[in-house]
């Protein structure tokens, strides 16, 4: 997004332009009858309301973001590039505050630059590849996880927006995504690789009593094998910038820092 002041003697001025909602979640900015701003709301799949504007003046999106925030319910969020000064700038102005930054990585998959090629899970430990996992014991372990990490930083403080909790709080939309690393009674990590896109790492986890074990690197190692065998070049991750152990993963094998976003509340 670019947002300049409006320049005098332009013909755009705070007088001459109108905030229509148009839709469900959806306002115009409007200077006879040209649209010259448009701003966006909607729930994210974990049911938090995120909220996006395009304009090209900062005065027309303050009268975009004023229009709508007095229409929506808080808390509201949104996501920002972090070089895109003149658009966090506007969300300051509009009284929103930092609540979290990721680093985004672009990830080879080549194992011959990773260096993963002959990496493999500590005894007694087996990757069990994606839509291969018994669903019931897939769901134990995301949960336990879940858990372990609620009680610890807490879930929706570090880790990235995901998916609502449909029955009796199970996370698992598609199992056919997750790999897993199996233990002799049960499952002691999961990746999760979903293909839109790109490819984007989403979730890479493991039981904490199972940590410093290799067993990310293994998960890891399988996933990004898996998607250059299937011709993808390189594969996308956000890392919460708290998350050094998860960074110096990904940095390890060869990762890129390419950018980093914001996450705004207010």
């Amino acid at each position: 997004m670019n947002t300049k002041p409006s320049p005098s003697g332009s013909g755009l001025g705070e007088h001459a332009v109108t905030i229509t909602r148009v839709a469900d979640g959806q306002w115009h900015a409007l200077d006879d009858d040209l649209v010259v701003g448009r701003g966006h709301a909607g729930r994210r799949p974990d049911g938090r309301l995120f909220v996006s504007i395009d304009a090209w003046h900062g005065a027309t999106f303050d009268r975009l973001a004023g229009a709508m925030l007095a229409e929506l319910p808080g808390p509201l969020h949104t996501v920002v590039d972090e070089a895109d000064t003149e658009l966090t700038e506007g969300w300051r102005r509009a009284g929103f505050t930092v609540r979290r930054r990721e680093w985004e990585y672009m990830v080879p998959t080549d194992p011959r630059v990773t260096g993963l090629a002959d990496v493999l899970p500590p005894p007694g430990v087996t990757i069990v590849p994606a839509g291969q996992a018994d669903e019931t014991l897939l769901r134990a372990v995301d949960r336990a996880i879940r858990d372990e990490v609620e009680a610890t930083v807490g879930w929706a403080r570090s880790m990235p927006a995901e998916v609502v909790p449909r029955a009796e709080g199970d996370t698992i939309v598609d199992p056919a995504k997750y790999a897993v690393a199996a233990g002799p009674d049960s499952y002691l990590g999961l990746i999760r690789v979903v293909r839109v896109i790109r490819p984007r790492i989403g979730l890479l986890a493991v039981r904490a009593g199972e940590q410093r074990r290799g067993i990310a690197r293994a998960l890891l190692a399988h996933a990004l094998g898996t998607l250059h065998d299937s011709g993808s070049t390189a594969a996308w991750t956000e890392v919460h910038e708290s998350h050094h152990a998860a960074s110096a993963l990904f940095e390890g094998i060869g990762a890129q820092r390419v950018s980093s976003n914001l996450e705004l509340v207010r």
